[in-house]
C-alpha cells in the first residue's frame, strides 16, 4: 500500500527552483522518471508527450542559441500557442505581480530595472545551471484534450523527480523560441514547443531558491455540496 505521507511530501515540496549545482544526474535517472511519468492518464490513452533531453555540449549549444535569440530584440519572438491572455486581469494578474517581484527582491533587483530583469529571465536558457535540460513538444494537430493530459504528464515529472531528491523547474519562457529551439534539435515541424524544464540539485545557498510562492486555501476554490 502506497503511503500517503510520502507522496504527498513529493508534491508539497515541489517548488520552481531556479538555481541548480553542476552535479551530474544520470540519462538512466531520467529515463527512469520519464518512465514512471508516462503513467500519466491520457484521453484514450493518446499520450501526446515528446521529449527532448539535453545535457553537456548538446545543453550547451543549445542555451548558447536561444540566448543570442534572448539578446537580440530584432528576433520575431512568436509563440505556437497563447500561455496567457491579454490582458491578464484580477485576481491573475496580482498573483503573477506577487511571485515576479519576490523573486527580484530576493535578487537585489528594482523595479523598473529592464537591464537587470533582461538578464534574470536570461537565465531561463541556461536551465538555471541544471545538468539537465528537457524540451517538451506536441503535435500541432492535436486539440485541448492532449494538452490537459500533457500537465498531468508535467506533473508526474517533477513529482517523481522530488520523491529522487531532485529539484526542478517548468519553464514556458522557451516557447518564443521555437523555431530556433527546432533547428538546435531537428524537431519535427509539426511539433509545438511547449515549455522546457530544468531538473537537478538545488543550489540550497541561492538567494532565489528561498521563493516559496502562496497557495490560496481550498475555501478559495472548493464548493462542497452534501
Amino acid at each position: 500500500m502506497t503511503d500517503f505521507k510520502t507522496v504527498d511530501a513529493a508534491m508539497l515540496s515541489r517548488r520552481s527552483l531556479r538555481a541548480f549545482l553542476p552535479t551530474p544526474v544520470s540519462n538512466e535517472e531520467i529515463s527512469e522518471i520519464l518512465r514512471v511519468a508516462s503513467r500519466a492518464p491520457s484521453g484514450t490513452n493518446m499520450q501526446p508527450w515528446k521529449v527532448y533531453v539535453v545535457t553537456g555540449k548538446r545543453k550547451q549549444q543549445l542555451s548558447q542559441a536561444v540566448l543570442a535569440a534572448h539578446n537580440d530584440p530584432d528576433y520575431p519572438r512568436e509563440q505556437a500557442y497563447s500561455y496567457y491572455p491579454s490582458p491578464l486581469f484580477e485576481p491573475y494578474i496580482s498573483r503573477r505581480r506577487a511571485v515576479g517581484w519576490g523573486l527580484y527582491s530576493l535578487l537585489g533587483i528594482e523595479k523598473g530595472d529592464k537591464e537587470k530583469m533582461h538578464v534574470q529571465h536570461g537565465r531561463n536558457y541556461e536551465f538555471f545551471d541544471a545538468p539537465v535540460g528537457m524540451i517538451f513538444t506536441i503535435d500541432e494537430r492535436l486539440e485541448i484534450g492532449s494538452w490537459l493530459d500533457y500537465g498531468m504528464f508535467l506533473q508526474n515529472i517533477m513529482t517523481a523527480a522530488r520523491g529522487r531528491g531532485l529539484d526542478t523547474c517548468p519553464q514556458a519562457a522557451f516557447a518564443p523560441f521555437h523555431t530556433v529551439i527546432r533547428d538546435e534539435l531537428d524537431i519535427p515541424e509539426q511539433e509545438v514547443v511547449i515549455c522546457g524544464m530544468a531538473i537537478g540539485h538545488a543550489d540550497a545557498g541561492a538567494p532565489e531558491n528561498t521563493l516559496v510562492s502562496e497557495r490560496e486555501p481550498v475555501s478559495a476554490f472548493a464548493t462542497f455540496y452534501d
